[in-house]
Order: C-alpha cells, then structure tokens, then sequence
C-alpha cells in the first residue's frame, strides 16, 4: 500500500484492497498511532498539554465535530489547522469531481455517471492531506448560498438543462469540503439563519440545495472556533446548533512565563542578522510577557475583550527594531537592548488593548505606560528587595547610597539613542547603583541592564523620579522632582 497513490484507475484501486473510510475514522486511526509511537501531535503549541489538547484527543477518538471557545491569541485556529496531520497522506478522488467523490462511495451526479459510464476505466486521482482543508471566516454577509449551494442559470443556459436538473447546481463550500476538514471562524459571527442550515449537515450528514430532491450524505469533520466576547457584541451560537456540536474545548492564555517565552520567541520574525547583533536580555524577555499579564489583570482594560499572545510577538519584534534602530543611528557593530527601549515597544501594546472607559480617558498612551511600569515593578521584586517594605531598625537601607547619591541634586539621563559607551557613562556615575545590581548575581554582559532595572523600579516604587522628555527618561531624586515640576506648573499658571 505503500504506493498506493500512483494508482490511476477504479479497477486497479479495487485490486489495491483500498476500503474507504470516514474522516472521523481517519484522524482516530491515524491518533491512535501516534499516540502509540509517543510522537508529538500538536507541535509548536505550549501550555496546553494537561488542558486544551488532551480535549483535543479525546474529541477526535469520540469522532466529535469540535468547538473550540476563547479569547482572542489563544492559538484556536492554529490547532484546527494541525489536525490535517491526523489525515491519510493521500486519498483516491474521482478524477474531475468537484465534491472528492470516493471512488468506492460516490455520492455526486457526476462521479456516478462517469463510473456506470466507464466501469472499471474510471480514471481517478490522488487528493493529498494538505488539500482537504477548508477554512472560512464567518462574517454577517455570508450567504446560504455560500456555505451550501444554489441554482448556476449560467450552468443551465451553457448545458441547456432546466432548472430541475440538479446538475445545474453550484456547490457551495461545505458539499466542495465533502472527505475534509471544514473549518468555521468566529462561528457567532454568521447569522443565525444561516446556522440553521448546518443542523442537517451535522446530525444527518445530509443538505437539500434549493429543494432538490436529492441527498448528498457528506462526510465532513467540522471545527468551529468561538470568542466568548462575540455572543453579547454580535451575536450568538444558536442553541439548536450548539446542542450538535459534539465537543466544546475551552481555550486560555499561558499561565507562566516560561510558556509565553516560548511562544514569543518561536513566532516572531527575527532575522538572523537581527540575532547575530542585538543582544537581548533574559530580563527583558521576561519583562514582555510580564507587560502581557499586566494588561489581562489591569483595570484599564477590558478582560472580556482579552490580551493576545500577538501583543508579546510584536513588543519582542519592536525592541529588536528600536534597538536596531539605534545601533545603526550610532555606527555600532552590536548591542544589547535596554529598559529604555522599551519606548519604542508602546506602538505593540496600544493597538492590541480593548480599553474599557477608565482606560479610554488615561488614554492608550498613558495605559501603556503603565502597563510596562506594573511589568517593571513586579520583575524589579523578583530580584531585589521591596523598597517600601524595608524592616525598621534594619542596619543598612541596600538602596541608601543611590537615595543619597540623587538627594544631593544629582539626575541620570537616559536618552533613547545613547550610544553603549556614553549609556554605561550615565549609570556608572551613580554611587551605589552597581553594588546593589551585583545583588542579583548577573553576568558581566547584564550587569547594566540590571542597574537599570533598579533605577526603573525605584522610580515604580516613587523612591525616585521618572519623566519621559520628549526622547529620554530623567532620573531624579524624588521629592525633588515632584518639587521641580510644582514650580513649573505654578511659572506655567503665572504667564497664562
């Protein structure tokens, strides 16, 4: 059977020994034995191994149609999409059908025809697993005649046929995915008029087109992909239909950050050249996902509305672009991202945010900025101590001399295109700043990113003062600057 595809005739098939077999048969069969072999089913997915896709096999061995419900980003489609794997590589087709007619199990007009016209001389073909996936958005203006069929009066008029012929029918997209997988997005979206002409489908595997009077028994594993969001935005899945849809898989977001790690990193679009120049931290690749918990737990954003994992993949692309940015703007041959790039990292966060109205009034830029605080201040605690919890009585206050260094007047600024030599010049001038970094026990190469950190972080935890000015973030003591910018107001107030 091995070759079994260079088979070109009915008659030599029927010699072959092939047996047809359902769709569902085929992706339980073809589970079964990767699960034997202990091979990896969903490949490139993370988080999901003890919730999602053992739903995922265990709907397939039901030979379940699957409803796959959850937020935006959380990888429905990409799932769908893999389960073509479950496929026979190759499946016998007669030749020139449009509904991949068996040639054991015909159930066109067409494809019975040919084969009580030719016999065993029915020429065939070979549909491979790659091909017999069908995808379709749905959106409001999707017709019935889309999904199932209608009457071609072109057709008619070029055969001459009358319109009781059924072969003057135009099929549609689920009779063409007959010995397919047929996938349905954002299933709330489609009318529910329109839901109600899959009912059939579903319990009968059978469609009327127009009233005729025929029956045509598809063999069709649906997987539908639903947001929570759209039932009270834009609709609903009708209960009736809901009801024949065998499997409802619950979806979610990555629940640490090691997963969202590895899901950042294997989709974002890195070139080589980019990996080879730009250095990114540990702890900046940490700080992007941090900025993705932030927004699902921030009260400016609506949760109903979710944060999709699209929000890490494009912050990971911008910082190595910002940073990119700046190395070429400088001459440099390499360098290593910094806090401070994170500015160019906001444009990632404020277009993947639903806002609910307290978020709408701070204002996208705002949020995000916030956000990228709350990231700052939750990483700052993982590896220093919290500066509004130190003990009373405690013989050193660790952040004592940085505190004192900025209460003499003193002020780092940081610009966002400081070349590495005049960047470490800035940091290094604060006393005390690289004995608490060493604190952390980083590596030489990310010592300075950590003695940024603390700068951030003390100014998340008001110890200092932070303020982006036009193209750099300024470092002051605090009670200073909070002094400094009520003088400018009050000058402001003056000449106005």
């Amino acid at each position: 059977m091995k070759d079994i595809h260079r088979i070109r005739t009915l008659g030599e098939l029927k010699k072959s020994g092939y047996q047809p077999r359902s769709v569902k048969e085929e992706l339980r069969a073809n589970l079964i034995e990767k699960i034997l072999k202990k091979e990896t089913i969903f490949p490139g997915i993370f988080g999901f191994d003890d919730t999602v896709l053992p739903d995922v096999e265990r709907a397939v061995l039901s030979r379940h149609n699957i409803l796959l419900l959850g937020l935006r980003g959380q990888a429905k489609t990409r799932i769908a999409r893999m389960l073509v794997s479950l496929l026979d590589e190759y499946v016998p087709v007669v030749a020139g059908s449009e509904l991949n007619d068996d040639p054991l199990a015909p159930i066109s007009r067409y494809a019975k025809d040919i084969i009580a016209e030719k016999g065993d001389d029915t020429p065939i073909g070979w549909l491979h697993r790659d091909e017999r996936y069908v995808e379709k958005l749905a959106t409001p203006d999707v017709s019935i005649a889309d999904l199932v069929g209608d009457v071609d009066p072109i057709k008619a008029a070029n055969l001459r046929l009358p319109y009781s012929d059924e072969r003057v029918i135009h099929f549609g997209l689920i009779p063409r995915a007959h010995r397919c997988l047929f996938v349905i997005n954002e299933l709330p979206d489609l009318q529910a008029r329109i839901q109600v002409s899959l009912f059939n489908v579903l319990q009968e595997g059978d469609m009327q087109i127009r009233g005729f009077k025929l029956r045509l028994p598809l063999d069709v594993e649906f997987i539908f992909t639903a947001n929570p969001e759209d039932y009270t935005n834009r609709g609903s899945i009708i209960t009736p239909l809901k009801d024949r849809i065998e499997s409802q898989i619950t979806t979610h977001y990555p629940t640490a950050i090691e997963i969202g790690r590895r899901i950042t990193e294997q989709e974002s679009r890195i070139t080589a050249e980019q990996r080879n120049k730009i250095r990114i931290p540990e702890v900046l690749k940490d700080l992007i996902e941090e900025i993705a918990f932030a927004a699902r737990e921030s009260e400016f954003v609506d949760k109903k509305s979710g944060v999709s994992a699209r929000l890490t993949i494009s912050a990971y692309e911008n910082l190595y672009s910002t940073a990119e940015r700046r190395l070429l703007r400088n001459s440099e041959d390499k360098t290593t991202a910094r806090i401070t790039d994170f500015w160019g990292v906001i444009p990632a966060i404020t277009g993947k945010v639903e806002m609910v109205y307290e978020g709408e009034q701070e204002g996208p830029y705002a949020v995000a900025l916030h956000l990228i605080g709350r990231a700052i201040k939750k990483l700052f605690l993982q590896y220093f101590p919290d500066p509004t919890k130190l003990k009373r009585g405690q013989e050193r206050d660790p952040y004592g001399v940085v505190k004192a260094w900025f209460a003499a007047g003193n002020t780092v600024d940081l610009f966002t295109d400081l070349p590495a030599k005049k960047f470490f010049q800035e940091l290094d001038q604060v006393a005390g700043l690289k004995k608490v970094a060493e604190t952390a026990k980083a590596d030489e190469l990310e010592m300075y990113t950590f003695m940024e950190l603390i700068l951030h972080g003390l100014a998340e935890f008001e110890v200092l003062s932070k303020e982006f000015i036009q193209t750099k973030w300024v470092f002051r003591d605090f009670l200073t600057g909070n002094l400094k910018d009520d003088d400018e107001r009050d000058m402001r107030d003056l000449f106005n």
